[in-house]
C-alpha cells in the first residue's frame, strides 16, 4: 500500500486543491453567461434573436418591412429562426468557456 493512502490514488490533496479551483472558476463562469449576450439573426438581419449565457431568448427585434399580415408563416419561420440560432451560439459558447475550466473533461450533469 503507498504511504499515507490507497495505492494508486495519488495525491488527493493536490486533487482536492484542483477541484475547488473549478468550483469558483464555474461559479464565476455562471455569473458572467447571466451577462453574456449572444445574437443571431436570420432573414437579412429582418429577425435578431439575443439569448445570454444561460440559454435565454432576452430580446426579439422584428424588422417592421418583414411583417407582412398575408404571410405570418414566414416571419414565424423567420422568429425560429433566428431563435434557434441564438441558442445554439449560447450553447457553443457555453460549452467552450466549460472546456477552458475542466480541460476538455466531459462533466455530466454541468451546465
Amino acid at each position: 500500500m503507498a504511504r499515507g493512502g490507497f495505492p494508486g490514488m495519488g495525491n488527493m490533496g493536490g486533487m482536492m486543491k484542483q477541484v475547488q479551483k473549478m468550483q469558483k472558476e464555474m461559479a464565476t463562469l455562471q455569473e458572467k453567461l447571466e451577462e453574456k449576450e449572444i445574437e443571431a439573426s436570420a432573414g437579412g438581419g429582418a429577425v435578431t434573436a439575443i439569448a445570454n449565457g444561460k440559454k435565454e431568448v432576452v430580446s426579439i427585434t422584428i424588422d417592421k418591412d418583414v411583417v407582412d399580415p398575408d404571410d405570418v408563416e414566414m416571419l414565424q419561420d423567420l422568429v425560429l429562426a433566428a431563435v434557434n440560432e441564438a441558442l445554439r451560439n449560447a450553447e457553443e459558447y457555453v460549452s467552450k468557456e466549460m472546456q477552458k475550466i475542466t480541460g476538455g473533461m466531459n462533466i455530466p450533469g454541468l451546465f
